[in-house]
């Protein structure tokens, strides 16, 4: 596979799940000690990341579930947040200066902050009541924080008797390193000509609906828009209908990810309207991809981590053929703002 380290996604996705016991005795002790709502706060990818957990828990769960951005956080404050709230950032690098300032703004409000960083010796790793620490770079943290915050979604359940199938969904999870490598090896061959459907256009709409909208989401802002300088309009398949379907016309490229949930058939919708408009059509879908001894209702919880994975394979190639690496930025991290 293209610029690919085989050792490295593996130890990265498994020591993701390797968290599995330390975030179920840490959410479990929390909800024990009487923790009454629960907050993600992630700055930008990596709040987008968390959100297929926090649909998960708002569909299946009675406790309040809060989906905020760090910064406005801060500004706004919420009667919600304070010493019942458990509070889960994520970051890759630790180091995000919104999410380490709404750190300790949530603790001196007495909430409990739970952390996952890619990097120790940082200040989101080392001021957390508790922080899970899983080394991960750009091209592997998708599926490490995904896995991540689902591993927080099912403890929740579990602790709070939403849920009988934790341990047999666990175990099935355990299998997912070397399944998603399989996963990126029968792609590889079809990342090359999705990379020359991205790199033909200046433009993309990208839809998707449940827990595959905020992959869409995250690969238009975050690999297109940021890594390639490439414009996207992500749009929620169910949004598709009332606005963005007048930017579609004859050439306008159209990116639809297809997942297993039950919001499927509303890309499908989407689908069916978008080839007697335009000829620029492209679906990825994850019920293409093979996960033997997975069953279906785990499967549907890990459409966002299917695409995530084969994405990576479409991002190395686009890379290259457009002679952008994806480490290139103009402005992010390089200058102040």
């Amino acid at each position: 596979m293209l610029n690919f380290d085989q050792d490295r996604f593996l130890r990265i996705q498994a020591g993701a799940l390797a968290q599995a016991e330390g975030i179920h005795r840490t959410i479990g002790g929390y909800l024990e000690a009487g923790a009454a709502n629960l907050f993600f706060l992630g700055s930008g990818g990596a709040g987008i990341l968390m959100m297929p957990a926090v649909q998960l828990l708002q569909d299946r769960s009675t406790l309040p579930v809060h989906l905020r951005l760090p910064a406005e956080l801060v500004e706004l404050g919420s009667v919600h947040l304070g010493p019942q709230s458990i509070v889960v950032i994520p970051s890759l690098s630790g180091t995000t200066k919104e999410s380490v300032k709404a750190l300790s703004y949530c603790q001196d409000r007495g909430a409990k902050v739970v952390t996952l960083t890619g990097h120790a010796d940082t200040p989101l790793a080392d001021l957390a009541d508790d922080n899970f620490l899983n080394f991960a770079e750009d091209d592997t943290s998708c599926e490490s924080f995904y896995l991540q915050s689902l591993l927080v979604a099912l403890s929740v359940l579990h602790h709070r008797g939403e849920s009988t199938s934790y341990v047999e969904t666990v175990e099935q999870l355990t299998k997912l390193p070397n399944l998603l490598l399989e996963v990126k090896r029968s792609f590889e061959s079809r990342a090359s000509s999705v990379a020359d459907h991205i790199a033909e256009a200046d433009f993309h709409i990208i839809t998707g609906a449940g827990n595959t909208w905020p992959e869409a989401w995250y690969y238009g802002m975050c690999i297109l828009e940021e890594m390639q300088w490439i414009r996207t309009r992500p749009v929620h398949a169910s949004d598709f209908f009332h606005g963005t379907l007048e930017l579609v016309e004859k050439g306008v490229s159209v990116i639809l990810f297809k997942g297993e949930d039950g919001t499927r058939p509303l890309v499908q919708r989407v689908e069916k309207f978008v080839p007697t408009v335009t000829d620029s059509v492209l679906v990825l879908d994850t019920a293409e991809f093979d996960l033997p001894g997975v069953t279906s209702e785990v499967r549907s919880l890990l459409s966002p981590v299917l695409l995530a994975t084969v994405l990576e394979r479409v991002s190395a190639h686009l890379e290259v053929k457009r002679d952008h690496p994806l480490t290139t930025r103009r402005y992010y991290k390089r200058l102040a703002y």
